[in-house]
């Protein structure tokens, strides 16, 4: 329940300028001693009076608190306040000393004299012309910020986001919102459509009315995008529009001519080529994602018809000298694979794990290295780089580093007209790319290199829109090498075995496994006792027999979020099994303390820190509200607003491991992930772990995931243009 407390506010004990999240003291009227207030304030100043509304919370270190939903600013009424209040430094122009001198000139009257009469400030001593001026701007400054803050929590909108909306718009904000709230939802970060659209109504927009429609398809249509999505077919997503917006179909139309006079959507026809005639022939994108896919192809085709930086030499020479510097021999496929890599300008490399993929990049490096060759090799994350550069010996990095992404330089700054200064580009783990990397990817690739691309096609497709590897190879564009044979050292391992099985769509051998196997499958069908087996398996029974650690060395990886073995609340489970005392941050329902594992869950470019990166929490001040996280041995601030960023990571979900490789991996598979059981999900999960892979569930449940090779339809169309 709200609670409405009015109050001075005495002294800032910390605030950060870019959020205003802040923690003060404020005296209270009937209170014996000064409370601690936390929120978001747009310049908190010492002698300010503010109405806030909000909860009481106990504070485990600080004790009772104030945490402010929303609040109004008021002048202060008493002279020692409005004295406090000029001289805190809000007033450019005015110290405390200059302060001093005008409250004892004005008394009471000083703020109205300041508001309405303010040439009679010359009277004061030290105060001329020139201060007068400045003194008036920055008062009217600050009347337009309070201003500012009461309209936007009069419609709504919490204190936190009024201070985000204003740091955008600055002035204009007022105006912004009343001409169109629903801009909020593109500009803001965490505003989203429904936030916009309530406070829309709050200012009197009709559901049917154009801005509000506009809006309305741009958030379906990233909303599909979200899902996979590069385009939507043009029908259905009239009634997806229809159903959510709840509007006739000829708003939607009408709505839909508009944004794509503006260049906000495109609308392929594929009837205009010369082909046959299609049904449901019209494909909605929105702008970014067309300008990408396009782009993609376009690039990839570029690629293939220029000449190549890569000289020819003899083949069958190079790989006999490859093998007897390597003491290795290669299969028929790593043959052709080394082959095709020597003469093709684009090559697609797929394959489950166990097939040689590492062993084929080794050799391809080692012969392109003698010809003295620029030679580039990247990742979509940064463990996938890492584990490139152990595998390797050569340097990997992440693909935004390689593009060099700067956000105070306004993006990637390698591309076309900087390109990348290589003549070989590889790049691992490549089903994880989604389009919009893809195109910038391609934008920095010079036209003369040789592009290899390297990944296992029956994972996850990426996050990000589009299914880019898959795409690539069904279009028939590009050579593709197809490794299948599992090595003799690989069949060693039932981790391996059994991941191709699942591949093949056979259900691995679920008879208990020896104490030494790779792979276990623990047969349990209560939710409640798998929650029970997986904490003992990561707090004792894997540590003590295989001596792993387990914050460090062991994931939890599960199908969904939701649930007793969902990864909230696995991960409320662990915490308190593994790390249940400590200095902690709360954060909504979550619960930050030193020595939490956590995952970045956006790409966060100021920090340099990415969505799926998994850290430690080094520090935790709850005074200031700061988090530490160490990713790979370095500290990276968090400040309260960006801990949105963040979330415990003793337990992930499966799409979020991608690209991640652990020495132990726990699985909880049971029919209540129904929805979510799907063979790629399944066969990705398992690929994770290195050295220990361990199922808990129901066999009947992993049955249905390994059955069921019907993944989600993803619409993309770069097959198509390639082809």
């Amino acid at each position: 329940m709200a609670h409405e407390l009015r109050g001075q506010i005495e002294r800032i004990t910390y605030t950060n300028e870019e959020n205003g999240y802040t923690i003060a003291r404020v005296r209270i009227p009937g209170e014996r001693d000064l409370v601690t207030v936390v929120g978001n304030l747009t310049t908190p100043t010492p002698g300010e009076v503010i109405h806030m509304s909000g909860e009481w919370s106990n504070h485990p270190r600080y004790g009772r608190q104030f945490r402010i939903d929303r609040y109004r600013s008021l002048v202060p009424a008493t002279v020692s306040g409005i004295e406090r209040y000029l001289g805190s430094g809000l007033i450019k122009g005015i110290g405390p000393v200059m302060a001093r001198r005008i409250v004892r000139a004005f008394g009471e009257t000083t703020l109205d004299v300041i508001d309405n009469r303010i040439d009679e400030l010359s009277r004061v001593q030290g105060i001329g012309k020139k201060r007068i001026a400045m003194i008036h701007r920055a008062w009217e400054d600050q009347k337009e910020i309070r201003e500012v803050m009461i309209f936007l929590q009069a419609h709504g909108v919490s204190s936190a986001y009024a201070t985000r909306i204003f740091k955008q718009y600055g002035k204009a904000a007022i105006q912004v919102v009343r001409d169109n709230p629903y801009r909020l939802a593109t500009d803001i970060f965490g505003i989203g459509f429904v936030t916009a659209d309530r406070i829309a109504q709050k200012l009197g927009f009709a559901k049917d009315s154009q801005v509000r429609v506009e809006a309305g398809i741009l958030y379906v249509l990233n909303e599909l995008a979200g899902e996979g999505n590069v385009y939507y077919p043009y029908e259905p997503l009239v009634e997806k529009c229809r159903d959510i917006l709840e509007v006739s179909r000829d708003h939607v139309v009408r709505a839909f001519g508009t944004i794509t006079l503006e260049n906000r959507i495109v609308i392929e026809d594929l009837n205009e080529g010369t082909g046959p005639l299609l049904e449901n022939h019209k494909e909605v994108y929105l702008a970014r994602y067309h300008r990408a896919e396009s782009s993609v192809a376009e690039g990839l085709k570029a690629l293939m018809r220029a000449p190549s930086a890569v000289r020819r030499i003899d083949a069958d020479k190079a790989l006999a000298w490859v093998q007897e510097n390597l003491s290795i021999l290669l299969a028929r496929r790593q043959v052709e694979a080394v082959r095709c890599a020597l003469e093709s300008k684009v090559l697609v490399i797929t394959g489950g794990p166990g097939t040689g993929k590492t062993t084929i990049i080794h050799a391809v490096l080692r012969i392109l290295g003698r010809l003295q060759l620029r030679i580039f090799l990247a990742a979509p994350t940064g463990r996938a780089a890492k584990r490139m550069t152990e595998a390797s010996g050569f340097e990997a990095r992440t693909i935004h580093r390689m593009l060099e992404f700067s956000l105070q330089k306004g993006g990637f700054q390698r591309n076309e007209r900087h390109p990348l200064e290589c003549d070989v580009l590889v790049v691992d783990e490549a089903s994880m790319i989604d389009t919009v990397l893809m195109h910038h990817l391609m934008r920095a690739v010079p036209v003369n290199a040789t592009l290899i691309l390297v990944g296992d096609v029956n994972q996850l497709p990426s996050v990000g829109p589009g299914n880019v590897l898959r795409d690539i190879i069904d279009s028939g564009a590009v050579p593709v090498v197809t490794l299948n044979e599992i090595f003799r050292q690989a069949r060693e391992s039932k981790i391996i075995v059994n991941a191709h099985r699942i591949q093949q769509g056979v259900v691995p051998s679920l008879s208990p496994a020896a104490p030494d196997d790779d792979f276990h499958f623990i047969h349990q069908e209560d939710p409640d006792q798998v929650l029970r087996i997986v904490r003992e398996l990561v707090r004792e029974r894997i540590p003590a027999r295989f001596q792993l650690d387990p914050l460090d060395d062991i994931q939890v990886l599960t199908p969904m979020h939701r649930g007793t073995v969902g990864a909230e609340n696995l991960n409320k489970e662990l915490q308190e099994a593994l790390n249940p005392r400590g200095e902690v941050i709360v954060r909504g329902h979550r619960r930050f303390r030193v020595g939490d594992k956590v995952m970045q869950i956006r790409n966060d470019y100021d920090r340099e820190v990415f969505n799926g990166d998994i850290g430690r929490i080094r520090l935790v001040d709850p005074e200031s509200g700061e988090v530490v996280v160490d990713f790979d041995g370095r500290p990276v601030p968090y400040d309260p607003s960006d801990l949105d960023e963040l979330v415990l990571a003793y337990a992930v979900s499966v799409h979020k491991s991608q690209g991640s490789e652990y020495p132990a991996v726990i699985i909880p598979v049971l029919t209540q992930h129904y929805v979510l059981l799907q063979r790629n999900l399944i066969y990705t999960a398992v690929t994770r772990g290195k050295r220990l892979v361990v199922m808990v569930g129901a066999a009947k449940a992993l049955g249905i995931a390994v059955r069921n090779d019907r993944t989600e339809k993803r619409y993309s169309h770069l097959n198509r243009r390639l082809a």
